[in-house]
């Protein structure tokens, strides 16, 4: 073998390092194109931006890191940006997510709370039994504090000596004839504590009498009994006080939310733990002034009659106050989504595409809840498996429908056979040929106060019946021309 030169060595080396640096290129650029995050999975497709799975709503423009989780950012590629107008499930999914559907409702509804309460004596049935003059306690009946007893019941027997002398004078201007002096006699008697009868029965007989019985005035229990044997009484001093078993009052705890909608006179069913599967019937008496600030809630006094005096005070019971029924638009409770913040419902659109829409709601009946804005009658919403459709619309970026947009058919929706109302009550001030007056309460829909304001009748007839001063609910909708009422119900009809 002939000797290599050092020329030719040298030019073979460096053809090998360019051939070795060229394949730790190749490698170097494959790893890279293999593991970098932010490299495109489809080859060909445009980034749009980059976003986190768990925060979809926020936009990054290059890849990298989630300042939100410890992973990769996802790109999103031209094509496949969410659908601001829903997402759409493939319907096998939504079998196995076993999802139901119902329809916006406009209803008759009822105002229906139920609130928890002690029962307690009525405290407008009470009789305070007293000494009508000084004297002494010569006999107390067998009673004690917590005994029921009848009116007319005696209490105690008072030796009153005062009296005697004022009878006996009584007695000799009697036997004189003079009508005129004895009925100032008699006057004097009255004056001094004496009832029409004692008085009549010393007439009767002719004898004095300064030992007199007192009695209960009314039947009920003895809440104090402040007299004994042998004791000195003054006049005017109170001996028992007497509570009627007549009525008793059910003292419920209303949360002041729903405490705006509760009248005097308002009918309440109240089930009692005593009573299992029983329910009595009473009215709201009272609505006490003052709130109660550690509970949240406002005092309500439910008067209930006591038959038979079954209702004993110190019981607990559970009152249903139901006010009367008035329109609205209405969804199942279940299809109500609550995340503390704010109240969402999944409308259905056609196509099988899901968007979630913010609602405001209103009063609570059963498995019915009232919704104030965010909806139109007719609409087509989940009622069961919305939770899961609400994760997919979040992964797909779907941002919620706000309440200011208004409510829009469909594509391939049927028109709406009624534009959306607005409900509340008030009382009618004036009524003229197609306009009517309302003193009405707060419209929180649209952020009205209580007001007094004119609305345009459609039609007229509306207001047949009606008179100044009546209460009624009513419905009204929002056009150019100002506020037009569509359905008018007066309070108490059926």
């Amino acid at each position: 073998m002939s000797p290599v030169s050092p020329s030719r060595l040298a030019l073979g080396a460096a053809v090998i390092a360019l051939l070795a640096g060229a394949a730790g290129y190749g490698l170097g650029h494959l790893g890279r194109a293999t593991h970098d995050p932010a490299a495109p999975s489809q080859p060909g497709r445009k980034v749009i931006y980059w976003y986190d799975p768990m925060v979809p709503a926020q936009h990054f423009d290059k890849p990298g890191k989630s300042p939100f989780m410890d992973m990769q950012l996802v790109p999103r590629y031209a094509g496949d940006a969410p659908d601001q107008a829903g997402v759409q499930i493939d319907p096998a999914r939504l079998q196995s997510f076993g999802v139901r559907y119902a329809t916006v409702e406009r209803t008759s509804f009822a105002d229906v709370l139920t609130a928890p309460g002690t029962l307690e004596f009525n405290q407008r049935d009470v009789a305070i039994v007293q000494a009508r003059a000084a004297g002494f306690v010569q006999r107390v009946y067998a009673r004690a504090p917590g005994d029921v007893i009848r009116a007319g019941a005696p209490v105690a027997d008072l030796l009153v000596p005062s009296w005697g002398g004022a009878q006996a004078e009584y007695l000799a201007v009697r036997r004189t004839g003079d009508v005129s002096l004895e009925a100032a006699a008699r006057q004097r008697l009255r004056l001094l504590g004496m009832t029409e009868g004692l008085i009549n029965a010393v007439a009767k007989d002719g004898r004095p009498r300064t030992v007199i019985t007192i009695s209960s005035p009314i039947g009920g229990a003895i809440q104090t009994l402040d007299v004994r044997q042998g004791m000195t009484v003054n006049m005017g001093q109170t001996l028992a006080q007497i509570s009627g078993l007549g009525t008793v009052w059910l003292t419920a705890a209303v949360p002041e939310a729903e405490a705006g909608s509760l009248r005097v006179g308002t009918p309440a069913r109240v089930e009692l733990a005593a009573f299992p599967g029983e329910a009595f019937s009473g009215r709201v008496s009272a609505i006490l002034p003052a709130a109660q600030a550690e509970s949240h809630t406002v005092q309500v006094r439910i008067e209930l009659p006591n038959r038979n005096g079954r209702l004993h005070p110190g019981l607990y019971g559970t009152a249903r106050l139901g006010g009367a029924a008035r329109p609205g638009l209405v969804v199942p409770s279940e299809a109500v989504i609550r995340t503390g913040k704010r109240a969402l419902v999944m409308l259905a659109l056609p196509g099988g595409r899901f968007q979630p829409a913010e609602v405001q709601v209103g009063r609570e009946a059963g498995d019915r809840t009232e919704v104030l804005a965010g909806l139109a009658e007719g609409q087509k919403i989940v009622a069961s498996g919305q939770f899961l459709i609400d994760s997919e619309a979040s992964l797909a970026g779907i941002q919620a429908r706000p309440i200011s947009a208004a409510p829009a058919a469909s594509p391939g929706e049927p028109p709406k056979a009624q534009p959306s109302l607005y409900v509340t009550r008030g009382r009618v001030e004036a009524i003229k040929g197609d306009q009517i007056t309302f003193s009405h309460e707060p419209v929180p829909a649209i952020g009205w106060p209580a007001m007094t304001m004119t609305f345009k009748l459609a039609p007229p007839t509306l207001a047949k019946g009606l008179k100044v001063g009546d209460r009624a609910a009513f419905g009204f909708e929002q056009k150019p021309e100002g506020p037009v009422v569509r359905e008018i119900k007066p309070e108490g009809a059926q």
